[in-house]
């Protein structure tokens, strides 16, 4: 398949052939499911706590006596049952990620790709470079029309581009290796210069 490149003026320059095994499937929303399910568990902190009744600071001293009074036995106020005492079976910090295979989770990038393709939201460019100014590169990004969009370059991001980027709302640059299924999928707008599309394609072989 070929796809027009442009530059960030908005001239042309000329085309690029996507290679059909990465850019071409048929997106499959069971397989982005479980990537994107994959990332945000292993993303999630899992430091939720509560304290059990050995932590609590109440005494341990028996509350009164076992026979006699009668209520109920107890022992110490850290019992569940007690108001402010420990919490049973409560969440301790625990990491929430799963495995996922490899050859899946780049199953599901090149799902990702081909989504952006088949909703026409797939944009080339040459070359992500800039001065480092940030209205000089906001004018290039309005006039294209870009609003949530990812910038994805080769194997290292121009640092003059990624520095004049960094306070355009909307717009996030990530090098080849960073490129993921979530991010990709949150965006309206996926671009790729063409660094970057051979480096995803050597990626994804």
């Amino acid at each position: 398949m070929k796809l027009d490149v442009i530059k960030l003026d908005g001239g042309t320059a000329g085309s690029v052939d996507l290679g059909d095994e990465i850019f071409g499937l048929e997106p499959r929303a069971d397989i982005l499911h479980r990537v994107v399910r994959w990332q945000r568990n292993k993303a999630q902190q899992g430091t939720h706590k509560v304290k059990t009744r050995s932590e609590t600071s109440y005494s341990t001293k028996k509350i009164y006596r076992q026979k006699g009074t009668g209520g109920a036995r107890h022992g110490d106020r850290n019992a569940p049952i007690f108001r402010k005492g420990g919490i049973y079976k409560g969440p301790t910090p625990r990491s929430h990620a799963h495995d996922l295979p490899k050859k899946f989770r780049k199953l599901g990038l090149r799902h990702a790709l081909s989504a952006k393709v088949k909703e026409g939201s797939l944009v080339i460019i040459e070359s992500a470079q800039s001065e480092g100014k940030t209205a000089a590169l906001a004018k290039q990004v309005k006039d294209l029309g870009w609003k949530r969009t990812l910038v994805i370059d080769g194997a290292e991001v121009n640092e003059g581009f990624a520095k004049a980027a960094a306070n355009i709302e909307g717009l996030d640059v990530l090098p080849s290796m960073g490129a993921n299924v979530y991010d990709i999928l949150r965006r309206d707008t996926l671009v790729l210069t063409k660094a970057g599309v051979e480096a995803l394609e050597a990626r994804l072989k």
